[in-house]
């Protein structure tokens, strides 16, 4: 028998616990039903990290998140963080765990099923038969760049600012995933970005072009994101 696999379920706030024990019970599924077994542990994040430790994620559930085979987060965040401090947000418990795995690269699926097309708040005509996969990259860019800050004026104006940073291995290693995808979808790719205003978006697109190379399979285009 193959050694389980370590899981770790991080419930997180709001209907995050709600939908975890609906996850876990398909890991127990597998246990069961499967040659696959799961070693699961859950801890704090988000929310409920910063109630009961003073910290969105305390370094031991990062250095257990690090030892597992796999994460499952829930969701984070409530009004009722709206005030905290920054580094202590929710959010802020997220960003570090896709910061220290280097988790670069998100997937989201967008598809639609034929017995929900009315639920849609677009025409039917429109969504049926939807089917994209949207590679978002996740740890480079604004939400990472330095230098950042929020500071007062001599006049007294407060200020801030946030820096968009992306270096050519950041694009270049999240260009490869989305073709990647694509070779084993319909061969398309749109690559969206902001390259009539923006520098980072410049050399965004370059080096997309560049990746493009080794994937002539593939039918590369454009998008401005607005």
């Amino acid at each position: 028998m193959p050694a389980n696999r370590k899981l770790l379920v991080l419930p997180g706030d709001g209907i995050g616990p709600e939908v975890m024990k609906q996850v876990v019970r398909v890991a127990d599924w597998f246990g069961d039903k499967r040659a696959v077994g799961f070693d699961v542990q859950e801890d704090l994040v988000g929310g409920a990290a910063y109630d009961a430790h003073g910290t969105p994620l305390t370094d031991a559930t990062l250095a257990a998140a690090m030892d597992s085979d796999a994460v499952l987060f829930g969701s984070v965040g409530g009004p009722q963080y709206d005030d905290a401090p920054r580094d202590k947000r929710p959010e802020a418990g997220l960003l570090r765990l896709r910061k220290e795995m280097d988790l670069f690269a998100n997937l989201r699926p967008a598809l639609t099923f034929e017995g929900l097309l009315d639920a849609s708040s677009l025409k039917e005509e429109v969504v049926r038969g939807l089917d994209i996969l949207i590679v978002r990259e996740l740890t480079g860019g604004i939400y990472f760049g330095k230098p950042r800050e929020s500071k007062v004026l001599e006049n007294g104006e407060r200020m801030a600012y946030d820096t968009l940073p992306y270096s050519e291995s950041e694009i270049r290693r999240i260009a490869k995933v989305g073709f990647d995808m694509a070779m084993v979808r319909n061969k398309k790719l749109c690559s969206v970005d902001k390259a009539n205003v923006l520098a980072s978006s410049q050399l965004w697109r370059a080096v997309v072009e560049e990746v493009a190379k080794d994937y002539p399979e593939i039918e590369l285009s454009h998008m401005y994101v607005d």
